[in-house]
């Protein structure tokens, strides 16, 4: 965000449903399991380090990601259209 010339005082947060996924990014051991991870997962681990970042867990539930990404029940859709402040759609 510096480089944008955009001051910021905390870390941003990034939200994941992947509990897996925090605990590689928050293990800094290295595992037989992690050795073919990419580029962008070391740069995510620098980040986490420096307080860049903070990673925190979202239970699926109450992920509105899954809006977009996933194929949902219309109980489920209706709740996260609600959660969203979409408008029902009318014919």
């Amino acid at each position: 965000m510096a480089d944008l010339g955009v001051g910021q005082d905390t870390a941003n947060t990034i939200y994941t449903e992947s509990q897996s996924a925090l605990a590689v990014a928050r293990n800094l051991v290295f595992h037989a399991r992690t050795n073919h991870i990419e580029v962008h997962y070391h740069y995510v681990v620098e980040s986490l380090s420096a307080g860049e970042i903070s990673l925190a867990y979202v239970p699926t539930e109450c992920n509105l990601a899954d809006h977009f990404t996933k194929a949902l029940s219309c109980e489920k859709l209706e709740a996260f259209r609600k959660a969203l402040g979409l408008l029902p759609f009318v014919d």
